[in-house]
């Protein structure tokens, strides 16, 4: 008697952004005339697709750090949606950077069209994975008490997952719980905006001045009813009396540049990305010394040309010596005080002040993302050059990843209307209180009654929380590349154990890659060459009928 073997079914673990790119690249890959693959997927969350840093339920003062100009996430051949700007009712213009919300609905409609060019069996389980264990026939996924497979393929795309709290955000938790003080998150910022009708005439700090704080800035007074005209905040009465950000240094990140044509002030030549690619390829398989001088002589002549063609002769020879400080201690060269840089950064994206080496570079490294992650993420890079590679990249994301200028002008006028306060951003030193919390600085001391943190988390493997995926990194089958990086993985997104060697079946992408992959935090990363690698892998390994043959 002969029995048939059963058809190969593969799970997908987190059903966001970076999942929906992964699919459609491995819908791309099957033949027409193949029976579908099962797929079955596993998110609680219900925006699938979108996950929750684009829930289409989100506030609509939640915005993209992209300009529409930069969107380019075109959806596969199959699709009926089109480009993100072709689907929406009202596109916006090039200059304007939309609702994380209606990006979302986008997305979904993304998924819709991937359920219904039948090329993969999709079958969704709204439920948490709470442990995986690999048998003679497979990988088993466990859900409360049962256990559901046998799976060939496994993919873990989890984007930022719960993590153990650090210390100073754990001791104000246990601190909250026993004072009038309150303790909130920056998101969802829909229920921050509820808790915040309650805070009016109070003090509020905010752990955290990057990309978040702009969200909760908005929460905080405009979705309280406030708003903004000819340049000045004009209050409501309902937000709080005064709002504190603060960070380890202080600064706000530098706007991006307003509109195309100051944007293209700073786009390199095609063959200076060309050097940098070749560059980036090899500074990933050499040694971090190598890695350093290979990047920073194909930043150098881009840089200088496009700084004396606007302006900064001055700037142009001191770009060689720029870049090895930044190697050294990334952030060290910025010494203005955080409104003077707030504000210099404004003029600088308004096209109305000349740029600095910093702001020239992060925009040259901004535009070469897409370059950045092809010569890197498939190369077999050394955890030592990874280290420094990636805290390059990491320390430019101030420039590279920054807010919309109106962002930045919103800031500014919260701080002219007396709303918002800078004099503690730097670093203050943070005491408990009966009634909250006590920020301290030079500048004096000033009581808070609500703490917000807006502090994205690392992605540390020994931090996190997820029972699936303390799990695995317990039975050393997900093992950090270096200590100060995320998961070891191959170019395929195939997990390396501790042992160092691949776990045949499971796969992980997105930023708990982080050093086996670079710029994993982008939008376009979702739908890009990894998502690629990773379809192509799995086609290969189960022998799947493809595309056009």
């Amino acid at each position: 008697m002969t029995h048939e073997k059963e058809a190969p079914r593969i799970a997908v673990i987190g059903m966001g952004p970076r999942s929906l790119g992964a699919l459609e690249a491995l819908a791309t890959r099957m033949g027409d005339g193949a029976t579908p693959l099962r797929v079955e997927t596993f998110d609680p969350f219900p925006a699938c697709g979108a996950g929750p840093n684009f829930d289409p339920r989100e506030l609509a003062i939640c915005r993209l750090n992209i300009p529409m100009r930069d969107i380019d996430i075109r959806p596969p051949e199959f699709s009926r949606c089109g480009s993100f700007a072709e689907w929406l009712q009202d596109s916006p213009g090039p200059d304007v950077f939309p609702s994380r919300a209606d990006l979302g609905r986008y997305l979904e409609a993304r998924l819709d069209d991937l359920r219904a060019a039948g090329r993969l069996d999709l079958h969704h389980n709204a439920a948490t994975v709470t442990d995986l264990q690999q048998r003679d026939e497979g990988w088993m996924v466990r859900l409360g008490r049962t256990w559901q497979g046998p799976y060939q393929e496994v993919l873990l795309s989890l984007g930022q997952p719960e993590v153990e709290s650090d210390d100073q955000l754990a001791q104000w938790q246990r601190h909250a719980l026993t004072s009038a003080g309150v303790l909130a998150q920056a998101y969802p910022a829909r229920r921050l905006g509820a808790e915040a009708a309650n805070w009016a005439g109070q003090r509020v700090a905010v752990r955290g001045l990057a990309l978040s704080a702009f969200d909760v800035l908005r929460v905080l007074t405009t979705e309280q009813g406030g708003r903004f005209a000819d340049g000045c905040y004009v209050s409501c009465g309902a937000e709080p009396a005064r709002i504190l950000p603060f960070s380890l240094d202080g600064l706000p990140p530098y706007p991006k540049p307003e509109t195309k044509e100051v944007d293209a002030s700073f786009d390199p030549r095609e063959a200076e990305t060309q050097v940098f690619a070749d560059a980036i390829a090899d500074a990933a398989c050499g040694s971090p010394a190598s890695a350093r001088t290979r990047l920073s002589r194909a930043l150098e002549p881009v840089v200088a040309r496009i700084l004396s063609e606007q302006g900064n002769p001055a700037g142009a020879a001191d770009v060689s010596a720029w870049l090895m400080a930044e190697w050294q201690e990334p952030g060290s060269q910025e010494t203005a005080p955080p409104h003077e840089a707030l504000m210099h950064g404004i003029a600088m994206a308004e096209g109305s002040a000349v740029p600095t080496i910093g702001y020239a570079i992060g925009q040259v490294w901004r535009k070469w993302q897409d370059a950045l992650r092809s010569g890197y993420n498939p190369a077999d890079t050394s955890p030592d050059t990874a280290e420094v590679i990636v805290a390059f990249d990491e320390g430019l994301k101030r420039y590279s990843y920054g807010p919309p200028v109106s962002s930045s002008r919103e800031l500014a006028a919260l701080i002219d209307a007396g709303i918002v306060d800078l004099g503690h951003a730097v670093d203050p030193d943070v005491s408990q209180t009966d009634t909250g919390w006590e920020l301290a600085t030079s500048a004096g001391r000033t009581a808070v009654d609500v703490m917000i943190d807006a502090v994205m988390p690392s992605p540390d493997l020994s931090v996190l929380r997820a029972p699936v995926l303390v799990g695995l990194v317990n039975g050393g089958r997900l093992s950090p590349l270096a200590e100060a990086l995320a998961a070891n993985t191959g170019k395929d997104g195939q997990v390396v154990g501790r042992d160092g060697g691949s776990v045949a079946g499971l796969c992980l992408l997105g930023r708990l890659a982080l050093g086996s992959v670079v710029a994993a935090d982008s939008l376009h990363d979702c739908f890009g060459e990894a998502s690629h690698r990773w379809a192509e892998g799995v086609v290969d390994r189960l022998g799947l009928l493809r595309a056009g043959r």
